[in-house]
């Protein structure tokens, strides 16, 4: 039977709790999960490393524990710790939380995306990267000058990693899951009508059901990782397969 391990980052709720669950499932998989808050789950096939990711130097410090040296036929890397940080115009923001913003949606990724091609580019394993994209990396949206940054700058990287690798056993997306219904669709529902002029529409679509099931955007992330070969595009997003 062959092996897979995925390192799975943001993984205590939201997305990443879905598509820890979904993995867990699998007896095939090892599932190496970075949160900064460890869960209450035993299972034969996990490991948590509790560390907060916008604490560069601590994780810079734990790089090679994260990526281990083994005999499995697949390693995947999702990258999907995020924040959306504080939802206010330029002008409004805190550089200390734009600093934890952006250790944590871009320099987090980019630090484990590139010891991850250190590690594994003269192995024979099948790698994959995934870093979790938004609709917001390439739509300006009023009160999300963080995040839309940060966002496009890791699709950027991702697109850069995919040309300089260009073998058959790596593959690098930039995947964007959509509008999910989790905690960050919450925080978003919270803020001003004045800081977040798109506020209303955000609340509809709560109210209407528009948000989409994280269970369901795990199992299509699993079709991705399953198929890659139908996938020649680095930019993805799961509203589209």
């Amino acid at each position: 039977m062959s092996k897979t391990l995925l390192i799975l980052t943001g993984h205590s709720k939201g997305l990443g709790r879905a598509l820890l669950d979904h993995f867990l499932k699998k007896e095939d998989v090892e599932v190496l999960a970075i949160s900064r808050t460890k869960l209450d789950i035993e299972a034969s096939n996990l490991t948590q490393l509790p560390i907060d990711l916008s604490e560069l130097e601590v994780l810079d410090e734990e790089l090679e524990s994260i990526f281990p040296i083994a005999n499995f036929d697949t390693i995947i890397l999702i990258n999907n710790a995020g924040w959306i940080g504080e939802i206010k115009p330029i002008g409004k923001l805190h550089p200390s939380e734009m600093r934890t913003q952006v250790n944590l949606n871009l320099l987090a990724p980019m630090f484990l995306t590139n010891s991850f091609v250190k590690t594994y580019k003269f192995t024979s394993s099948k790698n994959i990267v995934i870093n979790i994209s938004s609709g917001a990396s390439s739509r300006p949206v009023s009160g999300w000058g963080g995040y839309c940054s940060t966002k496009a700058a890791l699709a950027m990287f991702t697109l850069v990693a995919a040309k300089e690798n260009k073998t058959d056993n790596f593959k690098f997306f930039s995947l964007a899951p959509g509008i999910v219904d989790t905690e960050m669709q919450a925080d978003i529902r919270k803020s001003s009508d004045v800081d977040f002029p798109e506020l209303e529409k955000f609340q509809d679509f709560k109210s209407n059901g528009d948000l989409s099931d994280p269970k369901e955007v795990a199992e299509k992330i699993d079709y991705l990782i399953s198929n890659v070969e139908k996938f020649n595009d680095v930019i993805q997003d799961v509203r589209k397969f």
